[in-house]
């Protein structure tokens, strides 16, 4: 008897029970059962009974005990000696070196409190792998004031691999809300969470030209950007022994009472922008010229207001567009809500509104909309009257889409083109705290008290971000992120929006790669490799019940994911 697959035209194949004979000179079968229904593992066991192997039950050979998920541990910690963080972090293993690895591997996947923490981490193979199981929330505030102590250094050695002298450095300041009243760092600033009413904490990254986490300074929330910038030229020029660099920060950050400070810094070159206002008056005063966008969309100008300072006049008709209409957006909106206060104030006649009440009602609405400067108001008790200012609007428009960057590099050393490119390199300090604040890491909410805490807990979370980063360059191939990113800044226009290449457009219409795998986010990416696990497993056949460990094999998906990170072969962690 054997099992024979008969293959179907329009449906599944038939699996049959069949034994065959010889009949003169022709082979005749005769099937004896239809298996096609049958689960795939009854099927093997019959055909290797039909062979002549002996089987015996599974479980009088071996027991699977446990089995724990694995692989995007694996992941992670395998990138992380990979980078070699770990010795940077520390260079001989101890225990609070294996404590701060395990935090920072399970911000990656599954952020959460300390206390969460030492809950979750036996849920995978973490605490097992970096013999931390035991630990409880006050070892690793412990570990966490150990790693504070190491920031000068951690921060000083990760300058040294990534910036060198003359290097471009971007930084970059944002905040987080904080659910408590405890922590001295904690105050009421600009937040940036849209959290009113709650005390935010302030902190700054500074990275390297492709966006690396280099450092991270925390800061008390009623900090302003600008008073943060000296601290990092200090540390650029002291700690990291640089004495050549260039600053990029954006507009608000770079003030112009910065950038006369940073005059006094000899080798301290910087790139940032012009505010609207600054770019109004080099119109009127006829230094920018809106023939000079005629034939390109960039344009280099002087001005005896900026001595000493090339600038870089950029026009983006649709950035311009986009203005346009979220300005009439805002018009129509703030139009709707003054009308809707004309009526009530019409509407009362026997007791009418005061002057004073009408302007607490019309500046509610003017400061949601910011338009107060393009309309003008008549206020008076029982009175309000409205109308656009045609001349401040019009006057907004001339400016639409355009923006003026300004630098202290000569051209030898940036050309125009570079030195715009340069300042839109920003963005990879943004999408740095998109992931630190975002699903990924989740810095917040904030669930320390002391000061040092807070500090070592961002710091820990810039760490997280370092070893994404790098994972997630290794594995733009999978993750919906474009691969050819980084090789079109250089060649596209650098005024004209971003566009993705024809390769990421073609992951987000399929949502599957080249290869034909699925498309991933890097969290659900960590979610797939979690399904590799490792079983402890107990042998039977002996009596004496030793134990063994065995990983479930690579999927052709997981195979793909470890060998884009360089990572297979996996070698023991």
């Amino acid at each position: 008897m054997y099992i024979d697959v008969v293959p179907n035209r329009n449906s599944r194949p038939a699996i049959l029970l069949r034994k065959a004979k010889r009949v003169g000179r022709k082979i005749v079968k005769t099937t004896l059962e239809n298996l096609t229904d049958w689960p795939q593992e009854k099927i093997s066991a019959l055909r290797a009974l039909l062979q002549g192997d002996t089987l015996v039950p599974k479980d009088s050979i071996f027991t699977i005990e446990k089995t724990t998920p694995h692989g995007h541990v694996e992941a992670v910690l395998g990138m992380i000696k990979k980078l070699k963080l770990d010795t940077l972090i520390s260079a001989s293993r101890s225990r609070q070196r294996d404590l701060v690895l395990a935090m920072l591997v399970q911000r990656l996947i599954h952020p959460c409190s300390k206390l969460a923490t030492t809950r979750l981490w036996h849920s995978t193979t973490l605490a097992e792998t970096l013999s931390v199981g035991d630990a409880d929330c006050d070892e690793l505030y412990s570990a966490l004031d150990w790693l504070l102590e190491r920031q000068p250094g951690i921060e000083k050695k990760l300058a040294k691999h990534h910036l060198t002298e003359g290097s471009l450095v971007l930084y970059d300041v944002s905040s987080s809300y904080y659910e408590g009243h405890i922590c001295p760092l904690i105050a009421f600033g600009h937040n940036r969470d849209g959290k009113e009413g709650m005390p935010i904490i302030v902190y700054g990254v500074m990275t390297d030209h492709e966006g690396r986490p280099i450092a991270v300074e925390v800061y008390p929330g009623n900090t302003g950007d600008p008073s943060t910038v000296i601290d990092q030229i200090e540390k650029l020029r002291g700690r990291f022994a640089l004495s050549r660099l260039v600053l990029v920060g954006d507009r608000g950050m770079l003030t112009q009472t910065k950038i006369d400070t940073l005059r006094e810094y000899p080798g301290i070159g910087w790139i940032s922008a012009l505010r609207s206002q600054s770019i109004r008056e080099l119109l009127e005063q006829g230094d920018l010229q809106l023939s000079l966008f005629d034939t390109r969309n960039l344009a280099e100008i002087t001005s005896n207001d900026y001595p000493g300072e090339r600038l870089i006049a950029c026009i983006n008709p649709v950035l311009a567009e986009e203005r346009r209409r979220k300005r009439e957006e805002l018009l129509a909106a703030t139009e709707k809500h003054l009308l809707r206060i004309v009526t009530e104030v019409n509407r009362r006649s026997k007791k009418p509104f005061t002057g004073s009440e009408i302007g607490l009602k019309v500046g509610r609405v003017l400061n949601r909309y910011k338009m107060g400067k393009h309309f003008t108001l008549t206020i008076a008790d029982g009175l309000f009257q409205w109308e656009r200012n045609i001349a401040s609007i019009e006057s907004e428009a001339k400016l639409d889409g355009i923006y003026i960057v300004r630098t202290s590099e000569p051209k030898e050393r940036i050309s125009a083109d570079d030195t715009v490119r340069h300042y839109k390199s920003l963005s990879h300090v943004e999408r740095a705290f998109r992931c630190l604040k975002g699903i990924d890491i989740m810095i917040r909410p904030i669930r320390h008290f002391t000061e040092d805490h807070v500090r070592a807990h961002i710091f820990l979370c810039m760490l997280a971000y370092y070893v994404e980063w790098h994972m997630r360059k290794a594995l733009a191939p999978v993750l919906f992120d474009d691969e050819e990113l980084d090789e079109q800044r250089v060649r596209r226009d650098p005024v004209a929006s971003a566009k993705s290449s024809a390769s990421a457009k073609q992951k987000k219409r399929t949502q599957m790669t080249e290869d034909g795998y699925p498309v991933h986010s890097f969290d659900t990416l960590l979610e797939e490799l979690g399904t590799r696990c490792r079983n402890r497993c107990r042998i039977n056949l002996d009596g004496n019940g030793h134990i063994y460990y065995e990983a479930t094999e690579f999927t052709p998906f997981q195979k793909r994911v470890f060998q884009l990170l360089d990572l297979f072969p996996v070698k023991n962690i």
